[in-house]
């Protein structure tokens, strides 16, 4: 992306009233869509689709050289599980190249790495100087063994800077019941699923064939996290949890269906090791901002749990599926929005009576590493209309974000494969 553009060309985009769907960086120059990829953006933002991929693209990565490596859910008609994307000057990446058989979601570089998961092993790729994968067909297998047991199974990962890698371990269990999403079913006494799983496991990212016994478990009562980052400014892992699900189902002489759609909140967490975080065991209440009993374990709706459970660092509204979050670091956004957290909600599908939510990418203001404020809807419309998000038919469900080495942010879409890059007009 070397590409100069001189005051004609930019005055001729203005002429033509394109000029605010520019993004400058530096002599680098890329146009937005002329309907910015049918997101509806904040004024100054513009967003172009990158790629369609035409399969479920899951979590993405890009290199600081600009390839953009995308993790497919399952392999493609090709027989990829992994494509690589290379932008033109102009923003558009051409036919992808591709390689890895194992579907998944986790993806991430760090240190000339390109680490990729599946849902039961975590493998690393060696990039060279161009952001290339080099050993395609060999990768290092970093993790083995992990457990799959079809529910909540992806293991989404992140890295820090001390060398080390995070797996989520989601949670085979909606809420730890004798029997599973069962109506009236109790819960199981010190819950085993959190022997093996419902948190987030820490290994070396540079250590061959490790397995549980290698690791440590990180953090518990986590029943499943898609979304999950480290906060450079603030040396620490933060994490999204889907919350449970089936208030009403399970128990409805406790809970009625509004009470369903909108219980319980879906929680940022900010993780120190041996942190708890409280699944099964309670759910979080976002209107009277309290963690609450859950009914598997004698609550009631009013009964709180134990306050020795860790406090959410932010809520959002039930059911909308967080699936990734990402600390912005770039500068070609506005300074606002430096050091804050973009979050992909995936969308809802069990709101009902009450309209499905989500569908969008939002960002969360930080402050001194902590969540200032409210958050803020930062793109819409990835479902194609407020009816289609309403009945849960959208056309596009955002699910991983990168952030590019200008500072544009990258999102893939895990219903038809589009991959979208936001821009800001710096003029």
């Amino acid at each position: 992306m070397n590409r100069t553009h001189t005051r004609p060309l930019l005055l001729a985009a203005a002429l033509g009233g394109g000029l605010s769907l520019l993004a400058l960086t530096g002599k680098t120059t890329v146009m937005a869509d002329a309907d910015n990829a049918g997101l509806k953006l904040p004024a100054g933002f513009g967003a172009l689709v990158v790629a369609e991929t035409g399969g479920r693209a899951r979590h993405l990565a890009v290199t600081p050289q600009g390839t953009i490596y995308v993790k497919l859910n399952r392999p493609d008609k090709a027989g990829r599980s992994i494509l690589a994307l290379h932008p033109t000057a102009a923003g558009k990446a051409g036919p992808a190249t591709g390689f890895g058989s194992y579907g998944g979601t986790g993806i991430a570089v760090k240190d000339s790495y390109l680490y990729a998961s599946s849902d039961q092993e975590v493998f690393r790729y060696k990039l060279d100087a161009k952001g290339e994968v080099t050993n395609p067909a060999q990768p290092e297998t970093i993790i083995t063994g992990l457990i799959n047991r079809r529910q909540h199974e992806s293991k989404s990962i992140a890295l820090d800077n001390a060398g080390n890698i995070y797996v989520n371990i989601g949670a085979y269990s909606n809420a730890c019941q004798v029997k599973d999403r069962q109506r009236g079913s109790l819960g199981i006494p010190n819950c085993p699923v959190l022997d093996s799983a419902g948190g987030i496991w820490q290994f070396r990212a540079d250590k061959l064939n490790q397995t549980y016994g290698s690791g440590s478990r990180y953090a518990t009562g986590l029943r499943n996290v898609v979304g999950l980052d480290w906060n450079g400014p603030a040396n620490q892992l933060f994490v999204m949890q889907h919350g449970r699900d089936q208030l009403h189902d399970n128990f409805p002489e406790k809970f009625d269906d509004k009470q369903s759609a909108e219980l319980p909140a879906e929680c940022m967490y900010a993780l120190n090791k041996g942190d708890n975080a409280g699944w099964p065991y309670l759910y979080y209440n976002p209107m009277t901002r309290k963690k609450m009993l859950g009914p598997e374990y004698g609550g009631d709706g009013q009964k709180e749990a134990d306050a020795k459970y860790l406090e959410p660092a932010a809520a959002y509204p039930a059911h909308m599926a967080p699936n990734a979050l990402l600390f912005y670091t770039g500068t070609m956004f506005p300074e606002r929005y430096r050091n804050g957290a973009f979050i992909a909600f995936h969308g809802s599908w069990n709101r009902a009576p009450e309209p499905q939510k989500g569908y969008f990418v939002v960002f969360q203001p930080f402050k001194n590493g902590k969540p200032a404020g409210a958050y803020e809807v930062f793109a819409d419309n990835f479902a194609g209309s407020p009816e289609k998000a309403a009945t849960g038919r959208a056309d596009h469900k955002p699910c991983g974000l990168a952030q590019g080495p200008d500072g544009s942010l990258y999102v893939s879409d895990d219903k038809a494969g589009t991959i979208y890059r936001i821009v800001y007009n710096q003029q």
